[in-house]
Protein backbone atom coordinates (compact mmCIF):
# COMPACT_ATOMS: atom_id res chain seq x y z
CA UNK A 1 0.00 0.00 0.00
CA UNK A 2 2.63 2.57 0.93
CA UNK A 3 4.24 1.91 -2.86
CA UNK A 4 1.42 2.73 -3.98
CA UNK A 5 0.91 5.83 -2.40
CA UNK A 6 4.74 6.48 -2.92
CA UNK A 7 3.44 6.29 -6.90
CA UNK A 8 0.16 8.41 -6.85
CA UNK A 9 2.73 11.70 -4.69
CA UNK A 10 4.93 11.06 -7.00
CA UNK A 11 3.51 11.26 -10.03
CA UNK A 12 0.68 13.99 -9.18
CA UNK A 13 3.58 15.89 -7.90
CA UNK A 14 4.99 15.73 -11.60
CA UNK A 15 1.05 16.19 -13.27
CA UNK A 16 1.29 19.84 -11.20
CA UNK A 17 3.82 21.24 -13.08
CA UNK A 18 2.07 20.48 -16.71
CA UNK A 19 0.46 23.02 -18.12
CA UNK A 20 -1.32 23.36 -21.81
CA UNK A 21 0.55 25.43 -24.45
CA UNK A 22 -1.46 26.38 -27.37
CA UNK A 23 -0.34 24.67 -30.54
CA UNK A 24 -0.84 28.63 -32.18
CA UNK A 25 2.47 29.49 -30.52
CA UNK A 26 0.99 33.00 -29.00
CA UNK A 27 4.03 33.45 -26.98
CA UNK A 28 6.52 34.13 -29.81
CA UNK A 29 8.04 30.82 -30.21
CA UNK A 30 8.47 30.02 -33.99
CA UNK A 31 8.86 26.62 -35.99
CA UNK A 32 11.38 24.64 -34.80
CA UNK A 33 11.39 26.28 -31.13
CA UNK A 34 10.62 24.69 -28.12
CA UNK A 35 9.49 27.29 -25.04
CA UNK A 36 10.52 26.36 -21.33
CA UNK A 37 7.06 25.23 -20.77
CA UNK A 38 6.59 22.65 -23.39
CA UNK A 39 10.08 21.41 -22.25
CA UNK A 40 8.72 20.97 -18.68
CA UNK A 41 5.75 19.75 -20.21
CA UNK A 42 7.64 16.86 -22.11
CA UNK A 43 9.73 16.01 -19.13
CA UNK A 44 7.07 15.38 -16.73
CA UNK A 45 4.98 13.33 -18.72
CA UNK A 46 7.65 11.38 -19.83
CA UNK A 47 8.59 10.88 -16.42
CA UNK A 48 4.77 9.88 -15.12
CA UNK A 49 4.42 7.85 -18.02
CA UNK A 50 7.56 5.73 -17.17
CA UNK A 51 6.84 5.28 -13.84
CA UNK A 52 2.87 3.88 -14.41
CA UNK A 53 4.32 1.86 -16.87
CA UNK A 54 7.52 0.63 -15.13
CA UNK A 55 5.22 -0.15 -12.08
CA UNK A 56 2.33 -1.57 -14.79
CA UNK A 57 4.60 -3.96 -16.88
CA UNK A 58 6.62 -5.39 -14.18
CA UNK A 59 3.66 -6.60 -12.27
CA UNK A 60 3.16 -10.39 -12.23
CA UNK A 61 0.44 -12.26 -11.30
CA UNK A 62 -1.26 -8.78 -9.71
CA UNK A 63 -4.89 -7.80 -10.49
CA UNK A 64 -7.74 -10.28 -10.31
CA UNK A 65 -7.84 -12.09 -13.58
CA UNK A 66 -4.55 -11.79 -14.12
CA UNK A 67 -3.74 -15.81 -14.28
CA UNK A 68 -6.91 -16.05 -16.32
CA UNK A 69 -5.16 -13.81 -18.76
CA UNK A 70 -2.31 -16.03 -18.88
CA UNK A 71 -5.02 -19.48 -19.65
CA UNK A 72 -6.25 -17.46 -22.03
CA UNK A 73 -3.20 -16.54 -24.08
CA UNK A 74 -1.89 -19.98 -23.75
CA UNK A 75 -5.16 -21.36 -25.40
CA UNK A 76 -4.49 -18.75 -27.76
CA UNK A 77 -1.01 -20.11 -28.54
CA UNK A 78 -2.36 -23.82 -28.96
CA UNK A 79 -4.95 -22.80 -31.53
CA UNK A 80 -8.13 -23.62 -29.06
CA UNK A 81 -10.03 -20.68 -30.19
CA UNK A 82 -13.75 -22.23 -28.87
CA UNK A 83 -12.47 -22.17 -25.02
CA UNK A 84 -11.71 -18.21 -25.03
CA UNK A 85 -14.18 -15.61 -24.86
CA UNK A 86 -11.72 -12.98 -26.00
CA UNK A 87 -12.43 -10.94 -29.25
CA UNK A 88 -10.16 -11.22 -32.66
CA UNK A 89 -7.98 -8.51 -31.90
CA UNK A 90 -6.51 -9.76 -28.27
CA UNK A 91 -6.40 -13.01 -30.05
CA UNK A 92 -4.47 -11.67 -33.35
CA UNK A 93 -2.32 -9.67 -31.12
CA UNK A 94 -1.65 -12.52 -28.85
CA UNK A 95 -0.67 -14.23 -31.98
CA UNK A 96 1.34 -12.06 -32.82
CA UNK A 97 3.55 -11.08 -30.03
CA UNK A 98 4.39 -14.72 -29.14
CA UNK A 99 5.56 -15.60 -32.72
CA UNK A 100 7.34 -12.49 -32.74
CA UNK A 101 9.16 -13.23 -28.85
CA UNK A 102 9.11 -17.38 -29.85
CA UNK A 103 7.14 -18.29 -27.02
CA UNK A 104 4.67 -17.97 -24.47
CA UNK A 105 5.70 -14.44 -23.22
CA UNK A 106 2.77 -13.46 -21.34
CA UNK A 107 4.46 -10.42 -19.76
CA UNK A 108 4.98 -8.58 -23.36
CA UNK A 109 1.64 -8.52 -24.04
CA UNK A 110 0.97 -7.16 -20.38
CA UNK A 111 3.20 -4.62 -21.29
CA UNK A 112 1.99 -3.90 -24.40
CA UNK A 113 -1.49 -3.29 -23.40
CA UNK A 114 0.38 -1.22 -20.45
CA UNK A 115 1.94 1.22 -22.95
CA UNK A 116 -1.18 1.62 -24.78
CA UNK A 117 -3.64 1.99 -22.44
CA UNK A 118 -1.41 4.48 -20.63
CA UNK A 119 -0.40 6.96 -23.75
CA UNK A 120 -4.55 7.12 -24.75
CA UNK A 121 -4.93 8.16 -21.05
CA UNK A 122 -2.37 10.96 -20.82
CA UNK A 123 -3.34 12.15 -24.40
CA UNK A 124 -6.82 12.30 -23.74
CA UNK A 125 -6.33 14.54 -20.24
CA UNK A 126 -3.85 16.44 -22.05
CA UNK A 127 -5.74 17.13 -24.92
CA UNK A 128 -9.03 17.49 -23.10
CA UNK A 129 -8.47 18.74 -19.69
CA UNK A 130 -8.32 22.34 -18.76
CA UNK A 131 -5.99 21.56 -15.57
CA UNK A 132 -3.77 18.41 -16.40
CA UNK A 133 -2.91 18.24 -12.98
CA UNK A 134 -6.39 17.88 -11.33
CA UNK A 135 -7.41 15.39 -13.70
CA UNK A 136 -4.20 12.91 -13.21
CA UNK A 137 -4.71 13.47 -9.99
CA UNK A 138 -8.43 12.10 -9.93
CA UNK A 139 -7.48 9.73 -12.55
CA UNK A 140 -4.64 8.33 -9.75
CA UNK A 141 -7.25 8.51 -6.47
CA UNK A 142 -10.58 7.33 -8.47
CA UNK A 143 -8.95 4.25 -8.87
CA UNK A 144 -8.36 4.23 -13.00
CA UNK A 145 -5.29 4.14 -12.85
CA UNK A 146 -4.61 0.60 -10.85
CA UNK A 147 -7.73 -0.56 -11.83
CA UNK A 148 -6.04 -1.22 -15.27
CA UNK A 149 -4.05 -4.35 -13.49
CA UNK A 150 -7.29 -5.89 -14.35
CA UNK A 151 -9.35 -6.36 -17.01
CA UNK A 152 -6.58 -5.22 -19.40
CA UNK A 153 -8.72 -5.03 -22.81
CA UNK A 154 -11.74 -3.21 -21.04
CA UNK A 155 -9.18 -0.68 -19.69
CA UNK A 156 -7.36 -0.14 -23.08
CA UNK A 157 -11.13 0.26 -24.31
CA UNK A 158 -11.61 2.81 -21.70
CA UNK A 159 -8.48 4.70 -22.60
CA UNK A 160 -9.86 4.77 -25.88
CA UNK A 161 -13.46 5.94 -25.32
CA UNK A 162 -12.21 8.85 -23.16
CA UNK A 163 -9.42 9.31 -26.24
CA UNK A 164 -12.57 9.72 -28.61
CA UNK A 165 -14.54 12.41 -26.77
CA UNK A 166 -12.81 14.89 -28.17
CA UNK A 167 -13.90 13.95 -31.79
CA UNK A 168 -17.74 13.65 -30.47
CA UNK A 169 -17.49 17.33 -29.26
CA UNK A 170 -15.91 18.32 -32.43
CA UNK A 171 -18.72 16.37 -34.86
CA UNK A 172 -15.69 14.76 -36.16
CA UNK A 173 -17.93 11.29 -36.25
CA UNK A 174 -16.28 9.28 -38.86
CA UNK A 175 -13.41 9.58 -36.54
CA UNK A 176 -14.67 8.79 -33.47
CA UNK A 177 -16.41 5.41 -35.01
CA UNK A 178 -12.93 4.09 -36.34
CA UNK A 179 -12.09 4.54 -32.91
CA UNK A 180 -14.51 2.58 -31.21
CA UNK A 181 -14.62 0.00 -33.77
CA UNK A 182 -10.67 -0.39 -33.44
CA UNK A 183 -11.35 -0.59 -29.80
CA UNK A 184 -14.02 -3.03 -30.04
CA UNK A 185 -12.10 -5.70 -31.30
CA UNK A 186 -10.01 -5.89 -28.22
CA UNK A 187 -13.56 -5.37 -26.16
CA UNK A 188 -16.84 -5.21 -27.72
CA UNK A 189 -18.74 -3.48 -25.00
CA UNK A 190 -16.79 -0.05 -26.12
CA UNK A 191 -19.73 -0.34 -29.25
CA UNK A 192 -21.96 1.17 -26.05
CA UNK A 193 -20.34 4.52 -26.52
CA UNK A 194 -21.57 5.16 -30.12
CA UNK A 195 -25.63 5.69 -28.70
CA UNK A 196 -24.46 6.53 -25.30
CA UNK A 197 -21.90 9.19 -26.74
CA UNK A 198 -24.68 10.45 -29.24
CA UNK A 199 -27.26 10.87 -26.83
CA UNK A 200 -24.98 13.06 -23.94
CA UNK A 201 -23.74 15.31 -26.98
CA UNK A 202 -27.42 16.45 -27.11
CA UNK A 203 -28.77 19.63 -26.00
CA UNK A 204 -31.19 17.62 -23.75
CA UNK A 205 -34.23 20.25 -23.05
CA UNK A 206 -36.31 19.54 -19.51
CA UNK A 207 -39.24 17.84 -21.44
CA UNK A 208 -36.63 15.55 -22.89
CA UNK A 209 -35.05 14.50 -19.70
CA UNK A 210 -38.25 13.69 -18.13
CA UNK A 211 -39.09 10.80 -21.26
CA UNK A 212 -35.78 9.78 -20.84
CA UNK A 213 -36.40 9.26 -17.03
CA UNK A 214 -40.05 7.47 -17.60
CA UNK A 215 -37.96 5.52 -20.04
CA UNK A 216 -35.54 4.26 -17.38
CA UNK A 217 -38.49 2.87 -15.53
CA UNK A 218 -38.55 -0.18 -17.77
CA UNK A 219 -35.96 -1.18 -16.17
CA UNK A 220 -37.46 -1.84 -13.33
CA UNK A 221 -40.36 -4.53 -15.17
CA UNK A 222 -38.59 -5.72 -18.13
CA UNK A 223 -35.72 -6.88 -16.19
CA UNK A 224 -36.01 -10.45 -17.87
CA UNK A 225 -36.30 -9.16 -21.61
CA UNK A 226 -32.99 -7.07 -20.53
CA UNK A 227 -31.08 -9.50 -19.65
CA UNK A 228 -32.19 -11.99 -22.45
CA UNK A 229 -30.49 -9.25 -24.60
CA UNK A 230 -27.41 -9.27 -22.81
CA UNK A 231 -27.41 -13.05 -23.24
CA UNK A 232 -27.76 -12.24 -26.83
CA UNK A 233 -24.64 -9.71 -26.60
CA UNK A 234 -22.96 -12.02 -24.63
CA UNK A 235 -23.25 -15.52 -25.12
CA UNK A 236 -20.77 -17.07 -22.95
CA UNK A 237 -22.44 -15.36 -19.74
CA UNK A 238 -25.02 -17.82 -20.08
CA UNK A 239 -25.59 -19.31 -17.13
CA UNK A 240 -22.56 -18.37 -15.26
CA UNK A 241 -21.74 -15.67 -12.19
CA UNK A 242 -21.48 -12.91 -14.76
CA UNK A 243 -24.95 -12.75 -14.97
CA UNK A 244 -25.48 -11.25 -11.55
CA UNK A 245 -25.86 -8.01 -10.73
CA UNK A 246 -25.42 -5.91 -7.61
CA UNK A 247 -25.89 -2.21 -6.93
CA UNK A 248 -22.83 -0.29 -6.50
CA UNK A 249 -23.18 2.19 -3.68
CA UNK A 250 -19.53 3.36 -4.54
CA UNK A 251 -19.97 4.99 -8.00
CA UNK A 252 -23.82 6.01 -7.14
CA UNK A 253 -22.49 8.02 -4.64
CA UNK A 254 -19.43 9.33 -6.60
CA UNK A 255 -22.05 10.20 -9.70
CA UNK A 256 -24.27 11.89 -7.15
CA UNK A 257 -21.28 14.00 -5.60
CA UNK A 258 -19.94 15.32 -8.74
CA UNK A 259 -23.40 16.23 -10.63
CA UNK A 260 -24.55 18.04 -6.69
CA UNK A 261 -20.85 19.99 -7.29
CA UNK A 262 -21.45 20.63 -10.86
CA UNK A 263 -25.42 21.67 -10.38
CA UNK A 264 -24.35 24.28 -7.91
CA UNK A 265 -22.33 26.24 -11.26
CA UNK A 266 -24.41 25.27 -13.92
CA UNK A 267 -25.22 28.32 -15.02
CA UNK A 268 -22.00 29.54 -14.57
CA UNK A 269 -19.68 26.20 -16.38
CA UNK A 270 -22.01 24.23 -18.21
CA UNK A 271 -24.75 25.42 -19.34
CA UNK A 272 -23.39 27.38 -21.92
CA UNK A 273 -20.49 25.15 -22.97
CA UNK A 274 -21.07 22.21 -24.87
CA UNK A 275 -18.19 20.09 -23.91
CA UNK A 276 -18.66 20.61 -20.24
CA UNK A 277 -22.53 19.55 -20.66
CA UNK A 278 -21.71 16.81 -22.45
CA UNK A 279 -19.64 15.48 -19.45
CA UNK A 280 -22.66 16.55 -16.90
CA UNK A 281 -25.45 14.43 -19.17
CA UNK A 282 -22.48 11.07 -18.96
CA UNK A 283 -22.72 11.49 -15.52
CA UNK A 284 -26.20 11.65 -15.52
CA UNK A 285 -26.32 8.52 -17.51
CA UNK A 286 -24.17 7.00 -15.35
CA UNK A 287 -26.38 7.69 -12.56
CA UNK A 288 -29.46 6.48 -14.02
CA UNK A 289 -27.19 3.27 -14.88
CA UNK A 290 -26.10 2.36 -11.60
CA UNK A 291 -29.49 2.93 -9.87
CA UNK A 292 -31.80 1.64 -12.16
CA UNK A 293 -30.12 -1.19 -14.42
CA UNK A 294 -28.64 -2.49 -11.14
CA UNK A 295 -29.84 -6.04 -12.19
CA UNK A 296 -27.83 -6.24 -15.20
CA UNK A 297 -24.09 -8.05 -15.29
CA UNK A 298 -20.76 -5.65 -16.66
CA UNK A 299 -23.27 -2.40 -15.63
CA UNK A 300 -20.10 -1.31 -13.75
CA UNK A 301 -18.16 -1.79 -16.76
CA UNK A 302 -20.63 0.27 -18.87
CA UNK A 303 -20.91 2.78 -16.43
CA UNK A 304 -17.26 3.96 -16.22
CA UNK A 305 -17.30 4.63 -20.11
CA UNK A 306 -19.36 7.86 -18.88
CA UNK A 307 -18.72 8.76 -15.46
CA UNK A 308 -14.98 8.49 -16.07
CA UNK A 309 -15.71 11.59 -17.51
CA UNK A 310 -15.76 13.24 -13.83
CA UNK A 311 -11.98 13.52 -14.41
CA UNK A 312 -12.66 16.21 -16.91
CA UNK A 313 -15.77 17.57 -15.35
CA UNK A 314 -14.41 18.49 -12.41
CA UNK A 315 -11.29 20.96 -13.32
CA UNK A 316 -13.49 22.11 -15.94
CA UNK A 317 -16.29 23.55 -13.22
CA UNK A 318 -13.51 24.84 -11.23
CA UNK A 319 -11.35 26.75 -13.55
CA UNK A 320 -15.21 28.92 -14.33
CA UNK A 321 -15.66 29.56 -10.88
CA UNK A 322 -14.57 33.67 -10.60
CA UNK A 323 -14.62 33.99 -6.67
CA UNK A 324 -11.56 33.03 -5.40
CA UNK A 325 -12.47 32.00 -2.47
CA UNK A 326 -14.86 29.75 -3.47
CA UNK A 327 -12.40 28.23 -5.62
CA UNK A 328 -10.06 27.43 -3.03
CA UNK A 329 -12.60 25.96 -0.90
CA UNK A 330 -14.17 23.46 -3.38
CA UNK A 331 -10.34 22.57 -4.52
CA UNK A 332 -9.83 21.82 -0.68
CA UNK A 333 -12.93 19.84 -0.14
CA UNK A 334 -12.41 17.80 -3.56
CA UNK A 335 -9.13 17.10 -2.73
CA UNK A 336 -10.04 16.01 0.94
CA UNK A 337 -13.07 13.41 -0.97
CA UNK A 338 -11.03 12.27 -3.43
CA UNK A 339 -8.26 11.23 -1.15
CA UNK A 340 -10.84 9.85 1.01
CA UNK A 341 -12.11 7.89 -1.83
CA UNK A 342 -8.08 7.03 -2.56
CA UNK A 343 -7.89 5.57 0.72
CA UNK A 344 -10.80 3.43 0.80
CA UNK A 345 -10.21 1.93 -2.66
CA UNK A 346 -6.41 0.83 -0.89
CA UNK A 347 -8.21 -1.03 1.50
CA UNK A 348 -10.29 -3.28 -0.22
CA UNK A 349 -7.68 -3.44 -3.14
CA UNK A 350 -6.63 -6.83 -1.56
CA UNK A 351 -10.60 -8.18 -1.87
CA UNK A 352 -11.07 -10.61 -4.70
CA UNK A 353 -12.18 -8.90 -7.51
CA UNK A 354 -10.10 -6.33 -7.25
CA UNK A 355 -6.73 -8.01 -5.69
CA UNK A 356 -4.03 -5.40 -6.96
CA UNK A 357 -2.32 -5.72 -3.69
CA UNK A 358 0.09 -6.95 -2.59
CA UNK A 359 1.96 -6.27 -5.64
CA UNK A 360 4.60 -8.79 -7.56
CA UNK A 361 7.06 -8.24 -10.04
CA UNK A 362 8.73 -10.82 -12.11
CA UNK A 363 11.84 -10.18 -10.79
CA UNK A 364 11.46 -11.73 -7.77
CA UNK A 365 8.34 -13.88 -7.75
CA UNK A 366 7.50 -16.55 -9.82
CA UNK A 367 4.09 -17.01 -11.75
CA UNK A 368 1.49 -19.78 -9.77
CA UNK A 369 0.04 -22.48 -11.71
CA UNK A 370 -2.48 -21.88 -14.45
CA UNK A 371 -5.21 -24.16 -14.86
CA UNK A 372 -3.68 -26.01 -17.98
CA UNK A 373 -0.64 -26.61 -15.45
CA UNK A 374 -2.66 -28.43 -12.92
CA UNK A 375 -4.52 -30.42 -15.44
Amino acid sequence: MIFYLAIAATTTGLAVFVRTVPESWENGYGYGQVSRQQACNGLCLFSIFAILFAVSACRLNVGNDYAKYVEFMHLIACDAYSYVPTEAGFNALVTILYELSGSENFLLVFAVFAFFTLWFFLKAMYVQSDSFGWSFFLFMTFGFYFSTFNTVRYYFALALALYSIQYVLKGEWGKFILIVLLGSGFHKSLLVVVPLYFLASLAWKKWQLGLMALFCTTFFFLQDFYLKAVVFLYPSYEDTEYLEGGVSWFNILRCLGVLVFSMRYYKQAIEGSKRNRFYFFCNLGALALYTCCSFLPIITRIGYYLNVTQILLIPAVLVKMEDKRKRRFWEAALFLAAAGYFALYLLRAGNDGIRVLPYQTFMFHDMVPILSDVN
